[in-house]
């Protein structure tokens, strides 16, 4: 009741004021404090992670990893935070954020607004221990060598993250989706992993796609990242397909709801392209929806959207109820449901 009570009054607020109000609130103490949920089923690992359960935050809630601590005490099994840039950058004019509360959905045009790598690898210096705790890799606008960028920030960030991801499929950087085609990403993921096989402990490297990707791209990025160590899908989409909201001509990139089964269509037919583990992010705002993507072939999930909807309660209810889904279907952990529905996926 309170949760909700707080909701309703945030959503009279712009969404970005709203946004940073609820990390104002996370850090004044307001937020979850029971700890990750977890169970025999609900433990699995993800490129060498132990998690507790497979239900993480996704970046963009925490883009400066100012709530490391609130965030670690909640249900989460994991988290991610930025996206960092080797320099600090406003990103894009206001408004950039909008809500689109009868699509359950969002669009954003930030571009990757953030304090800067410095600034966030002292945050991240004194994170809390016990949670896996990731950083998304970004690249500054104006740069003259975006790849670059992703392996200053992972050199400079690395030593105080578990895990980094390398995003170039966010739609809100002029021409950063380019960077998806096969030369230039063997070629950035290449310098990537030399910066992170030159830390003191390296980490292990995620690359996060885009949703818009046909099939002979899809293809040609599972090949570039045969060597990463998983592969997130999906970031946001252009697509407007079927949208209501007053809000659904912006600019930017579309989450929340309408995303579901567009990237859960692209989580299935990546897993029959690459050995990584996936990670299925896009839409998921259910337990049932969480288990889906797990059985399109995810070993994990992240959400963000949903948590304007309905809270950080929310991972909890996800967490506990994907437990249960688990154990009616007989399985013994997550590791086991993983991809049994791809065929699904596949022919719908």
């Amino acid at each position: 009741m309170i949760e909700r009570a707080g909701l309703a009054l945030l959503h009279r607020l712009d969404p970005e004021r709203a946004h940073g109000v609820a990390l104002a609130a996370l850090n004044a103490g307001l937020g979850p404090r029971g700890g990750p949920v977890t169970s025999p089923r609900l433990r699995t690992t993800l490129a060498g992670l132990d998690l507790p359960n497979p239900v993480g935050l996704a970046a963009g809630f925490d883009k400066n990893a100012t709530a490391l601590a609130p965030l670690a005490r909640t249900a989460f099994g994991f988290l991610e935070v930025g996206a960092a840039t080797p320099r600090p950058q406003p990103g894009n004019p206001r408004p950039r954020l909008f809500r689109l509360s009868e699509d359950a959905a969002a669009i954003n045009r930030f571009g990757f607004n953030n304090d800067g790598m410095e600034a966030i690898a002292a945050r991240l210096a004194s994170r809390p221990a016990g949670m896996a705790i990731g950083l998304n890799l970004g690249a500054n606008k104006d740069s003259a060598d975006r790849a670059e960028d992703f392996a200053r920030v992972l050199t400079t960030c690395g030593p105080h993250v578990d895990f980094a991801t390398v995003n170039v499929s966010s739609p809100n950087t002029e021409k950063l989706r380019d960077l998806q085609g096969p030369e230039a990403l063997s070629a950035l993921l290449a310098g990537v992993l030399a910066a992170r096989d030159a830390l003191p402990r390296p980490v292990p490297v995620f690359l996060k796609i885009a949703p818009d990707l046909t099939e002979a791209e899809l293809a040609g990025v599972a090949d570039a990242a045969r060597d990463v160590d998983a592969i997130i899908a999906t970031n946001t989409t252009l697509d407007r397909d079927g949208l209501t909201s007053r809000h659904r001509a912006e600019a930017g990139g579309l989450s929340g709801q309408p995303l579901f089964e567009k990237s859960t269509r692209t989580l299935a037919r990546l897993s029959t392209l690459t050995d990584r583990p996936l990670v299925g992010v896009g839409g998921v705002a259910t337990a049932e929806q969480a288990y889906a993507k797990i059985r399109a072939g995810a070993s994990a999930v992240q959400l963000y959207t949903a948590l304007v909807y309905d809270g950080l309660s929310l991972p909890s209810r996800i967490a506990r109820g994907l437990d249960r889904l688990l154990a009616r279907d007989g399985f013994d952990s997550v590791a086991e449901a993983v991809g049994t529905d791809r065929a699904e996926w596949l022919a719908s």
